[in-house]
């Protein structure tokens, strides 16, 4: 193929940010740290290796996700506890923020509804930022390893990857059976995971996460919450997905409710103000 003439100016083009998101309503950290450091433990959940567990977080608490024997990535689904279907964007949560987020950015929910589910508040991993090879950590552009794409590139029936972890917590929550469950399931924040994609070929790539025991990412829950992770069967996702060699350990996930009157002022986020008319006229019947 031959290179136009003006092929090196087309390159030289400038980007624009697509969202600028210095409009964004920002959290109150100070707000948040300070009800954070009254809280107490309410619950936990030890997620197994290879599995999945769920778990609630009431609007207004925290939650922790911590690495406790060794090195492991996880994946992360929140929903709307009244609602499955106000779940996390991730694609969203990417174009506002970037690829990985970290303390002071945000998990946005999905089409209609548009606000903060939880923010995080918390990373010991924040240090990291992005390696000479463009990886960082805590990346919302993969998606989950799954039984459909195993299949696709390698054949046979693996049911132990984060699709199938997920589904099989959220049906334990909910009572839904399994084919429903799977419904709700969707792109996760890969915890503590180590990606980017390479210059040469755009791929995403995966590389030996940084976490160590005790590491941990730490949330508030702007909304009530039904979470689910997936401690991945990569591991610390340095050689491959789904696998059963791969050496694989427990995800601990801790739940912290502040003293009453710690978060004077704050309130969970209205929907999305959009009017939802799209051009056509009022929406008949829409509730706030």
């Amino acid at each position: 193929m031959i290179e136009p003439q003006d092929a090196a100016a087309r390159r030289a083009v400038p980007p624009v940010i697509c969202y600028p998101n210095d409009t964004l309503p920002q959290p109150d950290l100070a707000l948040y740290d300070s009800a954070r450091a009254g809280a107490v433990k309410v619950t936990e959940v030890q997620v197994a290796p290879r599995d999945a567990a769920s778990f609630r977080v009431e609007a207004g608490q925290f939650f922790r996700i911590t690495s406790v024997d060794g090195p492991q990535v996880g994946d992360l689904n929140l929903w709307n506890a009244a609602d499955l279907t106000e779940r996390f964007y991730s694609g969203k949560t990417r174009a506002l923020h970037g690829t990985h987020i970290t303390r002071g950015e945000r998990m946005w929910s999905s089409l209609p509804s548009l606000r903060p589910m939880a923010t995080i508040t918390d990373d010991t991993l924040r240090w990291y930022g992005f390696d000479s090879f463009g990886g960082s950590v805590h990346d919302v552009i993969g998606t989950r390893c799954d039984p459909y794409t195993g299949n696709l590139l390698a054949g046979g029936q693996y049911h132990h990857c984060c699709h199938s972890n997920l589904i099989r917590a959220l049906a334990d929550e909910t009572g839904l059976p399994l084919h429903e469950a799977e419904r709700h399931v969707h792109d996760v924040l890969n915890v503590f995971m180590c990606t980017g994609f390479t210059r040469a070929t755009g791929q995403y790539f995966m590389k030996a996460s940084p976490v160590r025991p005790g590491d941990y990412l730490e949330f508030f829950a702007e909304i009530d919450l039904i979470g689910a992770l997936s401690a991945c069967p990569g591991g610390d996702c340095s050689t491959q997905h789904s696998s059963d060699v791969a050496a694989c350990y427990p995800l601990l996930v801790e739940v912290f409710a502040p003293t009453p009157g710690a978060l004077k002022g704050w309130g969970s986020p209205a929907l999305n103000g959009y009017d939802r008319t799209h051009g056509r006229g009022p929406v008949a019947g829409r509730a706030g």
